[in-house]
């Protein structure tokens, strides 16, 4: 039994469900779809590996993946440096009780309300229109 529970939608994340594809797949597409609107990936967390080794807890697989649009980034770190706390955006891929996957990614717009800067609205409008664009991209067939 998996210690952490399925992801679900929620008022901060972009969420898409991806019915009959494999953990893995999911990882690989999402990772492409973000590549294509200009974020790399910078790191990568294997969730459930981290949790066996340090907890010996089972777990569902869980990746949290840090991606980053330079240009975008560095527009935000222009307006205000302390904001680089809160990159870079995570998209979380976890499995589902399915044998399906489910993505996660910040939402922007929640993210920097919490800094109260209304003049970077704009740049996180721009910001989750690709991160949103790259999950509708990912395909939910095998």
């Amino acid at each position: 039994m998996s210690t952490i529970p399925p992801l679900k939608p929620s008022t901060y994340t972009l969420t898409r469900h991806l019915p009959g594809v494999d953990f893995e797949t999911a990882v690989a597409r999402v990772t492409a779809a973000l590549a294509e609107r200009g974020f790399g990936i910078l790191t990568e967390i294997d969730v459930q590996a981290t949790l066996k080794k340090k907890l010996g807890a089972e777990t569902r697989p869980y990746r949290i993946l840090g991606a980053c649009n330079p240009p975008l980034a560095h527009r935000a770190l222009q307006a205000i440096p302390e904001i680089g706390s809160l990159l870079p955006c995570n998209v979380v891929v976890a499995a589902d009780d399915e044998g399906g996957a489910t993505l996660a990614a910040i939402d922007p717009l929640a993210m920097f309300s919490v800094v109260g800067a209304g003049d970077l609205e704009p740049l996180a409008r721009e910001v989750r229109v690709l991160l949103q664009a790259a999950l509708d991209a990912v395909k939910g067939e095998k």
